[in-house]
């Protein structure tokens, strides 16, 4: 009978790992995920990239002054580019936003006040931050933003 060499495995022996290999086997598997992540990073990339040039090269290149004017909403451009707006539709828009993310916070509200033991908390928690934005709004109508004139 031939004597075992070292790389010789029988039925009844169990191979080694030393630490070493193990931390080997583990970062391949762990690199290995993120090479899936990686390659598709790189072929979005390359999508639009390859998007961007084809449209480069079949598109028409015919400049006139007609194109190369300042456009606005259809509009010939008249007199200077300075104009006054005023300053009430951007606090509507602002008004917006901060409803917009008191509506956001609603949702996370609503599922965490289902979990036991944070019921009552929550309750508080929100109500609080509804007096906040009952306060602006309060605010903003004794100012007479929400009048449009």
């Amino acid at each position: 009978m031939p004597e075992p060499t070292v790389g010789d495995v029988t039925a009844g022996d169990v191979p080694v790992v030393s630490a070493a290999d193990a931390t080997v086997g583990l970062a391949a598997d762990y690199f290995q995920s993120y090479s899936v992540v990686g390659l598709l990073a790189v072929v979005g990339v390359l999508f639009v990239a390859v998007a961007f040039g084809a449209g480069r090269l079949l598109r028409p290149v015919v400049p006139t002054p007609e194109k190369l004017l300042t456009y606005e909403c259809g509009v010939d451009p008249v007199g200077e580019g300075w104009a006054h707006t005023q300053v009430r539709y951007y606090v509507y828009a602002f008004l917006y936003v901060i409803f917009a993310v008191d509506s956001i916070f609603l949702f996370p509200w609503a599922t965490v006040f289902a979990d036991p033991g944070y019921g009552a908390t929550t309750l508080v928690e929100m109500f609080i931050f509804l007096g906040f934005l009952a306060v602006g709004l309060l605010y903003a109508y004794k100012k007479g933003v929400l009048s449009w004139t």
